[in-house]
């Protein structure tokens, strides 16, 4: 099983203003790749909030494709999944799952969303470790995380982040902005996770960084 993280930020580290304005922090390049980083991937995982503020497609979009789209995750403990959400509506077109603590709902089963129901930890959370062995037990275990913050810092808390796609635009946001990654609950600089810098390039007017886990 590989774990990737993508993020797309700025030079601060922010994903959005404190109002939510995120579109479009990065360029058409680094979007452009972003685009192909699902193409290499079985699943793009994303959280449920990314969901409800911005209704994302989460399909492969570039001029000429015509290969594999990935399967789309949403980790949704209370499955809060509206059924007129793009992921919902275009279940039967392209797989899509919702990683949820209780019982399937019958709604999103009936529009062809797989329900995957793991254990819940803390704050009604899905138990990690347990929603990645699911996820490989249905034949995707090479995901892309998206977002938002909160799952970016729930997958790094839980050491599953194996690699890092890093867009960076050249803006900065402040301390106000939506950050690109949540809270990791260390306390100390021994605790962090830590990546090794493989590869910069430039895209446009952004930086790619690549980076994999020491």
């Amino acid at each position: 099983m590989t774990i990737t993280l993508k993020l797309a930020t700025s030079l601060d580290g922010r994903i959005a203003t404190a109002s939510g304005e995120s579109k479009w922090i990065t360029g058409p390049a680094a979007r452009e790749q972003t685009h192909r980083l699902r193409a290499a991937h079985q699943a793009v995982v994303v959280g449920i909030e990314t969901v409800l503020a911005d209704d994302p497609a989460l399909t492969v979009r570039l001029a000429g494709y015509d290969g594999r789209q990935p399967a789309r995750v949403v980790l949704d403990s209370r499955q809060r999944l509206p059924l007129d959400a793009t992921l919902v509506r275009t279940a039967r077109e392209t797989s899509t799952y919702v990683v949820a603590t209780g019982e399937p709902d019958p709604a999103l089963t009936a529009a062809g969303v797989r329900v995957v129901t793991v254990p819940a930890l803390g704050e009604d959370r899905p138990d990690l470790h347990k929603a990645v062995e699911a996820l490989a037990r249905e034949g995707l275990a090479d995901l892309l995380v998206e977002g938002g913050g909160q799952v970016a810092g729930s997958f790094l808390r839980c050491g599953l982040v194996d690699a890092i796609e890093w867009f960076r635009a050249p803006i900065v946001i402040g301390g106000e902005g939506r950050p690109g990654v949540g809270s990791l609950a260390v306390a100390a600089l021994a605790e962090v996770p830590h990546f090794r810098r493989v590869e910069v390039s430039q895209l446009g007017e952004d930086l790619w960084e690549r980076y994999a886990r020491i």
